[in-house]
């Protein structure tokens, strides 16, 4: 692999202010949950999109990565470290999942599974915030070696 061919990079500094980001609106969401579901309903409905976004085109063009670019990227010292994007855009896809199962169970009246698999994305956004371990990105070089060892079928 030429330095060329190596997946984009970004300063780890950028997901780990996303995910305190997602931390807050997921700690909403559960709060919000015990008075009304479709009010939680709304809010994780939005994270799913934001989660969708940063799934879809990575994690610096996700709405809160773009807030981190714009306002605090520039009061930060020079990038010392950085970590690979796909792994990261994995996490994000997972939290996609995890927030439509919550979205999926709080529009249709189970605020259990919805607030169950809210705190499941919480937890997961909490690990990254506060201890820089991104749970999907642990996960994600177990998929990757599942997709590389995939025989394709061959064409008839």
């Amino acid at each position: 692999m030429t330095p060329s061919d190596s997946p984009p990079r970004v300063d780890v500094r950028g997901p780990r202010f996303v995910a305190w980001v997602t931390t807050a609106v997921l700690v909403l969401v559960l709060l919000v949950a015990t008075v009304s579901t479709t009010a939680a309903a709304v809010l994780i409905g939005a994270q799913a999109v934001v989660f969708a976004i940063g799934a879809a085109a990575g994690p610096a063009k996700g709405p809160y990565g773009r807030i981190y670019a714009a306002f605090i990227a520039p009061r930060n010292g020079p990038t010392t470290e950085t970590e690979p994007v796909p792994p990261l855009r994995f996490a994000q896809a997972l939290g996609f999942a995890f927030a439509g199962v919550s979205l999926l169970g709080f529009a249709l009246g189970s605020s259990i599974v919805g607030a169950v698999f809210a705190g499941f994305a919480l937890f997961a956004a909490f690990l990254n915030a506060a201890f820089g371990v991104c749970l999907g990105c642990q996960i994600y070089p177990l998929v990757a070696r599942f997709r590389r060892t995939t025989p394709t079928p061959a064409p008839n």
